[in-house]
């Protein structure tokens, strides 16, 4: 076991609850706070095992957030407030600082379970006579509103995007857009059901 796992009491999400855990959070922030092109807010718990860096683009983290231990944040990320990513998920954007086609954008309350893929460019492949590793990337901008939970081993593909107060089942592979307020199941993911806006339900 290292350090860091010692610090963090094998607890698979970040907490203040222990001393040895504020010390641990302490070191995992201030690695965001100095990192070049990372910008990251108030009152965030970020594992020093999480894997955050913005490649040739910008990554921003508001207040609040929490990245878990084995996250893994890499290239164009916006996080909003109070968003939380789980172990072993994964939020890759592209584009550069200058050109963020291919940009996550994450709004606030967004709560990313474990597991989850949001890829946010695709392989080119049409041409049969080139390698595919050979024929680049199709870059597409992912964008998730705010109040969405996604749940465990969920893909959001490139080009998607979840409106707010949507929820994603485990185990969904998004390859279009969400509606607003819908739960949506399945691979690819369908609309299952609409979730009762605060207005209608009372």
């Amino acid at each position: 076991m290292g350090m860091t796992e010692w610090l963090e009491r094998g607890l698979i999400i970040p907490s203040n609850k222990y001393l040895s855990g504020r010390i641990s959070n302490f070191i995992g922030y201030m690695r965001l706070k100095f990192r070049k092109n990372v910008a990251v807010g108030k009152k965030c718990l970020v594992s020093p095992l999480s894997r955050v860096n913005p490649r040739t683009g910008k990554i921003s983290v508001m207040d609040n957030c929490v990245i878990a231990p084995y996250a893994v944040i890499q290239g164009n990320v916006s996080l909003g407030n109070h968003c939380s990513v789980n172990a072993f998920s994964m939020l890759v954007g592209y584009g550069t600082a200058e050109d963020d086609v291919g940009k996550i954008t994450v709004g606030d309350d967004v709560r990313i379970a474990a597991h989850v893929m949001i890829i946010a460019a695709n392989h080119i492949y049409e041409d049969p006579e080139k390698k595919i590793c050979e024929q680049g990337l199709e870059r597409k901008s992912i964008t998730i509103g705010d109040d969405v939970w996604i749940g465990g081993n969920a893909s959001i593909l490139a080009g998607a995007t979840i409106g707010k107060g949507a929820v994603v089942a485990a185990g969904a592979v998004v390859t279009k857009d969400v509606p607003p307020y819908s739960v949506v199941a399945g691979v690819p993911a369908k609309v299952i059901k609409m979730r009762a806006r605060r207005e209608e339900a009372t």
